[in-house]
């Protein structure tokens, strides 16, 4: 592949709407009310006898309605994501949300008709339904949890104003955070983006100072936080577990990931039981770092020299050429989102802070934020991303309703990419000390990803359950997270008491309870599939990309069957452990050859 400057910059949203004001955008909101207004229509016809034709009618209105609220509502949540406290993309969103949650209101009762219909003819109705028939069978696995029309359309306003709004306020608090991070006597004020890097850097001074000042807003601020979460914690909880009646606050997510609780408690007792690979490998890298044991503040530092400045265009392009050794299609496919200038890479204050791929619709190209600033970190995770705009891509031919993937294979694709950039930096590098710093930033990612993000379930599952039981006090809850991480490292971390505030700084806890468990699925996952990959060579690649192809038209467990995946046993997720381990006895291997 030739290689492109491409510049780093803002995205562009003209390719979703035009632009928010104007004849465009009036066209997205009368043709969402023209829809709405034909499915009302139909709603006579909803009778067990309905013929399939009438029926077909009516899930294309449904696929209509869906994907303008997808264009409104994802144009509401890039816009504001450019400038988190901007004032007209504030109010942009608002009405967005509400005029959204009015449509689904007006459209509610054909789910509801669904999922009361009696089977014999919800199995004559799916057999003509195409595309849609796992739409359809998913609304049907929430039928116990549903309520009554005029109950489900309070939920739905209730939450414009209200769990919504604690997330905005939450989202508006803490983008605009900054941190004075202290070195060497002198202050610098700094955005979370460049704290976040500071915690990865060579210094063990400008690492620890740079978590300080972090753990120290947090914790200034951790009343209201705290108070936010509880709110949203009981929000949570009231409706899925008190009023609809589900089993627990997690069994609400697996059931939106079409993941049974006990594949889920199946993962989280093997990140428990695998918890001592981590503590092993912090073990190492404490004699790498000359230290009897890490502290808390060292567990991303860096070991020799991966801390080389990488230039976006050189970031681009790395991505792109490694993608396309895999498979031309899927760089093929990368490259158009960057060409279509849909990646917004900048650093800048108010900023969404984290990285993210939105695939709003089938027919348009993703979106990616990331905020680049030079490093290696930084094209790993423009490779993730981009990973994410694939899997969307290779999905577009599903509908609106089915192309985006479920959440337990929503990492398929990104944590994949992440690992062929990882093998091909291993097969540049010859020296030992350099194959032993890039596997040492590899287990450090899957530290974050796998025991962290797992442990982040865990502490939730507990705090659903503490707020729920007694209204537990944020101070409480911030014990119980001290408690979680003291679990989580043994003794082989040096656990300072600034990080019991941390819970109230990780978004998800907030905005997707439960939502942390998927990345360790998704990396355990990928760690197996490439496993295959190296096993079977190219012929894994068709393969692979059917997995993706699929979006969230065909259940997750349907799916890994096919590829010949068990996810349902223990031994499966040890699979992927074990992948890491074999990596922490060659990084062992590496040190004993160099002493």
């Amino acid at each position: 592949m030739s290689e492109i400057q491409y510049q780093q910059g803002r995205w562009t949203l003209s390719g979703l709407i035009s632009t928010p004001e104007g004849q465009a955008m009036n066209d997205v909101f009368n043709n969402l009310e023209q829809a709405v207004a034909e499915s009302e229509a139909l709603r006579e016809t909803l009778t067990p006898s309905i013929d399939t034709a009438t029926f077909g009618r009516a899930l294309k209105l449904a696929e209509r309605v869906g994907y303008l609220e997808r264009q409104l509502s994802g144009y509401a949540t890039l816009w504001l994501s450019e400038l988190t406290s901007h004032s007209a993309a504030l109010a942009f969103q608002g009405r967005v949300d509400k005029l959204v949650a009015d449509a689904q209101n007006r459209t509610l009762f054909f789910e509801l008709w669904w999922k009361e219909l009696d089977t014999e003819n919800a199995v004559r109705l799916m057999a003509t339904s195409g595309d849609l028939r796992y739409y359809l069978e998913s609304l049907r696995r929430f039928a116990p949890y549903t309520l009554s029309e005029a109950e489900e359309k309070i939920v739905n306003l209730k939450d414009v104003n209200g769990v919504n709004g604690h997330l905005t306020m939450y989202d508006m608090l803490t983008n605009d955070f900054t941190y004075d991070v202290e070195v060497d006597g002198e202050i610098k004020t700094v955005t979370r983006t460049e704290a976040s890097v500071m915690v990865h850097d060579s210094n063990p001074d400008v690492r620890a100072a740079a978590y300080r000042a972090l753990n120290k807003v947090y914790a200034d601020h951790g009343g209201v936080l705290g108070q936010l979460y509880s709110y949203v914690v009981g929000d949570w909880n009231t409706e899925n577990v008190t009023v609809r009646g589900m089993s627990s606050a997690i069994s609400a997510r697996n059931l939106i990931n079409d993941l049974p609780d006990d594949v889920v408690d199946a993962l989280l007792v093997s990140v428990k039981k695998n918890a001592a690979l981590y503590h092993r490998y912090f073990g190492l890298k404490a004699d790498w770092l000359g230290l009897e044991a890490l502290r808390r503040y060292d567990v991303y530092a860096p070991i020799g020299d991966v801390a080389k400045t990488v230039p976006f265009a050189e970031g681009v392009n790395q991505v792109l050429e490694t993608m396309h050794a895999f498979s031309p299609k899927m760089a093929e496919l990368a490259e158009r989102v960057v060409a279509e200038n849909h990646v917004d890479s900048e650093v800048r204050k108010g900023k969404d802070t984290g990285a993210f791929c939105y695939g709003v619709v089938p027919d348009k190209t993703p979106w990616v934020l990331v905020n680049y600033n030079n490093r290696m970190d930084d094209v790993s995770t423009l490779g993730h991303e981009l990973g994410h705009a694939i899997h969307s891509m290779l999905a577009a031919e599903h509908s609106p309703l089915t192309f985006r993937s479920s959440l337990p294979l929503a990492e398929t694709a990104s944590n994949f990419i992440e690992i062929l950039l990882l093998k091909r930096w291993l097969s540049e590098e010859k020296d030992p000390a350099a194959r032993r710093s890039l596997l040492a930033k590899f287990v450090d990612d899957s530290y974050a990803s796998i025991l962290r993000q797992s442990y982040f379930v865990l502490f939730e599952r507990e705090a659903h359950q503490m707020i729920e039981s007694g209204g537990a006090t944020v101070e409480q809850l911030s014990d119980t997270y001290l408690e979680n991480l003291k679990d989580q490292f043994g003794d082989s971390i040096e656990l300072s008491d600034d990080f019991r505030w941390e819970w109230t700084s990780i978004p998800h806890n907030y905005h997707v309870p439960f939502y942390c468990y998927a990345y360790a699925f998704g990396l355990l996952l990928v760690l197996s599939l490439y496993r295959e990959y190296e096993r079977t060579g190219d012929t894994f690649v068709p393969k692979y990309l059917k997995i993706l192809s699929y979006g969230g038209s065909v259940a997750p467990i349907a799916i890994l069957d096919e590829a010949g995946f068990d996810i349902r046993t223990e031994a499966f997720w040890q699979g992927g452990f074990d992948v890491i381990r074999e990596m922490i006895d060659e990084l062992e291997e590496l040190t004993n050859a160099s002493d």
